[in-house]
């Protein structure tokens, strides 16, 4: 039976609604106490988030969240603060939030008018089908480290696009604090902490070493760091908009790059390049609407499927992260996912049974064969939808203006630091996104995905994404939650875990965020767990219905989440997995 407010709200005049609704929480009905986050789990899960009334900005980064902040004080609005957010990460986020990368964004105007913007990367021209196996038709790891692991970057020019059709401030002032944090900030913890990992992978590549560990070692806590190329790359882009970087000096850098290292990205790709305005998917969870990323993104369609599969049952009931909850959840997840991999592509090149895959009736019968007592195996569970007909890392942010517009935005560079490769005179980095194709049909990428015919590698391709940036609404069509994160295919997951904490055990934006997550993708079958994210008796309870279970050595994505409360007032939670920061005022 599915628990849902349309069943309930017609019988209840307005005023006891509201009481009913304060009293019970923000999801469906009155529930039982949640079961409780597990003492072996690293983060609090009682701090308040922060609130504020005029605007907010949540981000992986403090100095991002703060020129968001400062642009919505100067009068911008949140398209405006996302545009200056973006190039700030460029600069204090290296690692996942840069322009040699791309992303997509949905927004919602207070007038209700929506929109999703694709500004996710392409394969280059010369991209062909087989380019990552080695003779004997074995994945190779070109695909991951050096310069033919990129597509063509698209985060400037999606950037530019959000500002010319939605932004109020001119475009230089949103450039400007970028310039200036690249021309000296100081080194946050957060920030340093990211190298240290990572320097053998940026070592090979001379122009990595120069800018990121010019002495072999991060940068220390406190000191000043100082990006010069990158500023004045910032300069040009400032200067002449999206033109440089696809056109002219910074287009002329990377394309010299790309000779130097053996890549093939060339100036007639950059000339060629464009984001694409599409149809944000609008699907209904127990009366709240989520307003996500349709395809080249995965994301939205895949959460979708999800929710149509548990919306038939009453998880509240079963509390929090009890064996049934985990356990429905990884059979909604393994249903979804095996979906995703099978037919999800750019739409451009290929045909998917989109309007299907999220109607409520696929969600009914793909989890009519569930059993509430014994895991199904992955290698029962095949794409539900019939035959294909053919035609790490990432960062994202929240933003909420005072007017209730709000963005939701995330992009990537896919792994920690991309390809490896920085431009040299233009002190960025080059993603890896090619890795995000099926290299090899059937064989697992870094994530573990395991995917169709339908993401192959073609010239000028989108390779599918699960960047997931939502925007709720409540069952009154007003604005109620933003989210998103990142994490390669646990994004697709963190992001419904982070809205269901709300919607269904109605949890405050703070420790819904903070809350340990699970995650399962169909393949390989098992349910991977944050590090103490689960008490030893709930293992032993899912072992013995069927499940195996992996406890990650890393963290489940970096969820970035505002909610806004029914008096207005916002309340923001940046998540502590990565250290970032919300600011409202």
């Amino acid at each position: 039976m599915r628990c849902s407010l349309r069943r309930h709200r017609y019988f209840l005049a307005l005023p006891v609604l509201v009481a009913w609704s304060v009293i019970s929480g923000i999801g469906c009905r009155a529930r039982p106490p949640e079961t409780s986050i597990p003492a072996t789990w690293a983060f609090p899960a009682d701090e308040p988030p922060v609130r504020a009334t005029h605007g907010m900005v949540v981000a992986t980064d403090v100095h991002a969240s703060e020129v968001g902040t400062a642009i919505l004080k100067a009068g911008g609005n949140a398209a405006d603060a996302a545009v200056a957010v973006g190039f700030a990460l460029a600069v204090v986020n290296p690692e996942a939030g840069n322009i040699g990368g791309g992303g997509f964004l949905v927004l919602r105007l207070a007038s209700g008018e929506t929109a999703a913007l694709d500004f996710r990367e392409k394969a280059p021209a010369a991209a062909t089908r087989d380019m990552y196996l080695d003779d004997e038709g074995k994945v190779t790891k070109k695909s991951l480290v050096g310069h033919l692991a990129s597509g063509v970057p698209g985060s400037v020019l999606g950037l530019w696009e959000l500002h010319s059709r939605y932004g109020e401030l001119p475009w230089k002032d949103l450039l400007a604090p970028a310039i200036a944090l690249a021309e000296g900030f100081e080194v946050t913890e957060r920030f340093r902490n990211e190298f240290p990992a990572k320097i053998e992978y940026l070592s090979p590549f001379e122009a990595s070493r120069e800018t990121w560990i010019p002495n072999g070692e991060p940068p220390e806590l406190g000191s000043t760091f100082r990006q010069p190329e990158l500023a004045a790359t910032l300069t040009r882009i400032r200067d002449e908009g999206p033109d440089d970087f696809y056109r002219g000096e910074t287009a002329r850098l990377l394309v010299e790059e790309m000779e130097r290292g053996g890549g093939i990205i060339t100036l007639e790709d950059l000339d060629a390049y464009t984001a694409v305005w599409r149809e944000p998917l609008a699907v209904e969870y127990r009366d709240y609407t989520l307003v996500s990323m349709p395809p080249s993104s995965s994301g939205g369609a895949t959460i979708a499927e999800a929710g149509n599969i548990l919306e038939d049952y009453d998880l509240a009931s079963m509390g929090w992260q009890s064996a049934e909850h985990i356990h429905l959840l990884a059979e909604a997840f393994r249903r979804a996912f095996a979906d995703r991999n099978a037919y999800l592509g750019d739409p451009d090149f290929v045909k998917m049974p989109i309007e299907r895959m999220v109607s409520e009736a696929y969600g009914d019968e793909r989890g009519a064969d569930i059993s509430l007592e014994r895991a199904t195996p992955s290698s029962e569970v095949g794409p539900g939808l019939g035959p294909v007909q053919h035609g790490e890392n990432t960062t994202h942010y929240s933003v909420v203006d005072g007017a209730g517009n709000a963005v939701s935005l995330t992009t990537t560079l896919n792994s920690f630091f991309g390809s490896g490769v920085t431009v040299a005179g233009a002190g960025f980095v080059l993603n890896n996104e090619m890795d995000d194709f099926a290299a090899k049909p059937g064989t697992p990428n870094q994530y573990g995905l395991v995917q169709g015919e339908q993401n192959a590698v073609e010239p000028g391709k989108r390779m599918l994404s699960a960047m997931t940036p939502t925007i709720v609404l409540d069952p009154e069509g007003k604005l109620f939650m933003v989210t998103g994160g990142p994490g390669g295919s646990r994004i697709i997951t963190s992001v419904f875990q982070s809205i269901s904490n709300v919607v269904d055990f109605g949890m405050n934006v703070r420790r819904a965020v903070n809350a340990p997550r699970v995650h399962h993708q169909h393949l390989p079958d098992t349910i991977a767990y944050e590090p103490g994210g689960l008490a030893p008796s709930r293992i032993d309870e899912l072992e013995a219905m069927g499940h195996t279970l992996t406890e990650r050595s890393d963290y489940s994505s970096d969820i970035q989440a505002i909610v806004v409360l029914p008096d207005g007032t916002l309340e923001g939670a940046s998540d502590p997995r990565r250290g970032g920061k919300a600011i409202g005022y």
